[in-house]
């Protein structure tokens, strides 16, 4: 398996040894010593797992749970292909506020880890399976997000380029709050 860094602290991109023949293909999509090695979470870290299908053009996110409950995910998308990106909300960091954007696509299998501590959402650019693995527990109370289209954040979600023309949102992700509202509900903690 090869480990990409993002341009982020702490993001990482995995591209699993994919063999293929006749019959189809086989990877690894997790080996405990190998992910330790990387500086990734053990099997035993991992408390839950999500599974969901979207069509084409669904926007999900962007999401976050604040501390104690921030989850790490380890994301891949198993059917299709999606456009995955991630907001830096950690206040002490010296990207805060910054994204970065990655292509999730099921024929390469490659994966990507967020840490505690990024929003995190996707949009659907083809009919699409996404599954993550979570380090810590869905916890309401704590959950929150980033407005997806905040001008302020500057998230380019490519539409045009893989021919969509309006995002299918939910009503819930379309109040989600914008980048100034969080930084303040930050700093009322």
């Amino acid at each position: 398996m090869e480990f990409r860094p993002g341009q982020l602290t702490g993001l990482v991109e995995l591209f699993p040894r994919i063999f293929e023949d006749e019959r189809g293909f086989f990877w690894e999509s997790f080996n405990e010593p190998v992910f330790q090695q990387a500086g990734l979470p053990s099997a035993s870290q991992f408390v839950q797992d999500n599974h969901s299908w979207s069509k084409k053009g669904v926007l999900r996110g962007l999401h976050c749970q604040h501390e104690p409950y921030a989850q790490g995910k380890l994301v891949r998308c198993t059917q299709g292909k999606v456009l995955d990106v991630v907001v830096d909300i950690r206040p002490n960091s010296p990207t805060f506020g910054q994204h970065e954007k990655f292509l999730l696509d099921s024929a390469l299998g490659n994966m990507l880890w967020v840490p505690g501590g990024f929003a995190h959402g996707f949009i659907a650019l083809e009919e699409a399976t996404f599954m993550y693995k979570c380090t810590n527990l869905y916890n309401k109370a704590a959950e929150s997000g980033l407005l997806w289209n905040d001008p302020e954040l500057g998230i380019d979600w490519e539409f045009e380029k893989y021919g969509i023309e309006a995002p299918i949102v939910s009503a819930k992700d379309q109040i989600l709050p914008t980048w100034k509202e969080f930084q303040e509900s930050l700093a009322a903690k």
